[in-house]
């Protein structure tokens, strides 16, 4: 059949999963939406002060806050598509620009309160419909795939704002298919941390299986991955994200996730907390209980204001004498801890020994990665440690990018035109 500048017929391509139609474009037609050949070779992280070249070796340790977009130097493919990731709490969005000079381009990584989604919609628009050259070609038509539970809660709306095809993919699925992307293509993508040994990274491995992914949303899903595509939800919590979100918008004035973190970074949760020294007047180190150690989140609260003479019932008093920092980190430990713990009784009752956190949740905050590393360190009495990664909060966003990739694909099987061009 003759290409032309216009679209003139449509085809039926008939997935695994489902049955779906969509329109030929002028460009050479990938297999689907989402079947993207990624070129990774020389992928490397943007930080602020890079100026988008690779960093140097030895360079000092890399920002953890803030999400950095990913340089694609080699890739140079069409994309054909963007990918959202829309969960309870957070919507998390992954699209590919081109380089204006013809160098590759970039992922870049965006999100969005999902209560705010018509800002989302806005923005996927400009992208879709808009005249942004360096996210699609002269006739290319931009594609949405999307996950979470606002692929489908959202679905109608988005495509009547937007008027292209969305599909919608697996959301377990995506997480692993993302994860194992981070894991094994990404330098300086996975960590460990604590606050004595802050952002040591790890090297990419080869035999990555089995692990356990905890992921941290609005709630917790804890998923054993025995392999590719091999997976199984063993666990999970409704104290999650939503909760550290829910109760600090009771209990402080801020506005937005990211504001009650930065009040967390400034409280101070002994102030709060009912600690192992206030109770021994030091550490347990019998039992390998140290002072500062946590006995009772927020049980210092009740006890002031008994001690204050309140009569219990009257919250004024209270409000006053504990900060709203205080009681920020205080919950944001409480939260942490409970997870943590949650996390290492998973992969002792399944045998798995390494375990990456993953969610919007975890956003490169300190105190949160502090307590969950520390929790994993103290009940394995330091024989596990915990891993985070970068991008943690876009697992699914990333996994809905990539999912449909073909076999052999990667930095070390690139599909760059190199490759492609001695295949030929």
């Amino acid at each position: 059949m003759m290409q032309s500048d216009r679209i003139n017929s449509e085809h039926e391509i008939v997935d695994s999963l489902n049955s779906v139609h969509i329109r030929t474009t002028s460009f050479k037609q990938l297999e689907r939406p989402g079947s993207i050949q990624i070129n990774v070779r020389g992928a490397f992280i943007v930080d602020e002060d890079s100026n988008s070249t690779p960093p140097r070796p030895n360079s000092p340790s890399k920002s953890i806050s803030g999400t950095r977009d990913i340089r694609l130097p080699h890739h140079k493919a069409n994309v054909s598509h963007l990918a959202v990731d829309i969960g309870g709490s957070l919507a998390k969005l992954v699209y590919f620009t081109r380089d204006p000079n013809g160098n590759g381009g970039t992922l870049n990584f965006k999100n969005f309160e999902t209560e705010k989604i018509d800002d989302l919609i806005y923005f996927m628009d400009s992208l879709i419909n808009g005249d942004n050259s360096n996210s699609k070609g002269p006739t290319d038509t931009l594609f949405v795939m999307a996950t979470g539970g606002g692929a489908y809660k959202f679905y109608d709306k988005i495509t009547a704002k937007l008027k292209v095809d969305i599909y919608r993919e697996d959301e377990m699925e995506c997480l692993i298919v993302g994860l194992d992307f981070f894991i094994t293509e990404i330098p300086d993508e996975v960590f460990t941390y604590s606050d004595e040994d802050p952002m040591q990274f790890t090297a990419a491995r080869a035999d990555i299986y089995p692990y356990l992914l905890v992921n941290i949303g609005s709630g917790v899903s804890i998923i054993k991955v025995s392999g590719p595509q091999k997976f199984e939800r063993i666990g999970g919590s409704s104290l999650g994200g939503g909760t550290l979100w829910g109760i600090l918008s009771l209990l402080t004035t801020a506005k937005s996730f990211d504001e009650m973190l930065a009040l967390a970074e400034q409280g101070d949760n002994a102030k709060v907390d009912m600690l192992v020294g206030d109770i021994y007047g030091g550490g347990y180190s019998r039992i390998g209980l140290k002072a500062t150690t946590i006995a009772s989140s927020f049980g210092k609260i009740f006890k002031n204001k008994i001690d204050a003479g309140e009569d219990g019932r009257s919250a004024t008093s209270s409000a006053d004498r504990f900060s709203q920092a205080d009681v920020s980190r205080s919950l944001l430990y409480a939260v942490s801890n409970n997870i943590g713990q949650i996390a290492y009784l998973q992969a002792q009752n399944h045998n798995l020994e390494h375990i990456y956190f993953g969610g919007s949740f975890i956003r490169g905050h300190r105190q949160t990665m502090n307590a969950l590393s520390f929790a994993i360190r103290f009940w394995s009495k330091g024989k596990q440690m915990a891993y985070f990664l970068r991008h943690e909060g876009y697992l699914g966003a990333v996994g809905a990018f990539i999912k449909r990739q073909p076999n052999n694909w990667g930095r070390r099987n690139s599909t760059g035109d190199e490759i492609q061009n001695r295949q030929h």
